[in-house]
């Protein structure tokens, strides 16, 4: 059974820096996509980042310049490193990918994880 697992969320003050980490594991035959969503409170979820197998990266403008995504293909884990926070970044990160296993291919979430930014 496959699962995404992700860690690293917490309380940071504005300005400040997290680094997320999310790592699949289970019956994996291959990973290409691989990215992190967020959902601030009473709004839709949203693209943060995201990266291929290809090294095509892709960023909300509002995270360009502070935000970097990239992966650990041997680890299948993807990390988001966050640096001059804002507390309108605050919001629950989750972290996706689309997963071949058992011939089948299927884009799987993870839990989520809380980041707050405070002013």
């Amino acid at each position: 059974q496959v699962q995404l697992v992700e860690s690293g969320g917490g309380l940071v003050q504005a300005g400040g820096s997290l680094r997320l980490s999310c790592a699949a594991s289970g019956t994996i035959e291959s990973i290409n996509y691989m990215g992190w969503y967020r959902q601030a409170p009473g709004k839709q979820r949203d693209l943060v980042a995201a990266s291929t197998s290809g090294g095509t990266l892709n960023y909300a403008e509002s995270v360009q310049g502070r935000f970097t995504i990239s992966r650990d293909n041997a680890k299948n884990t993807v990390y988001l490193q966050m640096n001059s926070l804002k507390p309108e970044d605050t919001a629950v990160y989750y972290c996706t990918a689309d997963i071949r296993a058992n011939r089948l291919i299927r884009r799987y979430w993870g839990q989520g994880t809380q980041v707050t930014v405070s002013s």
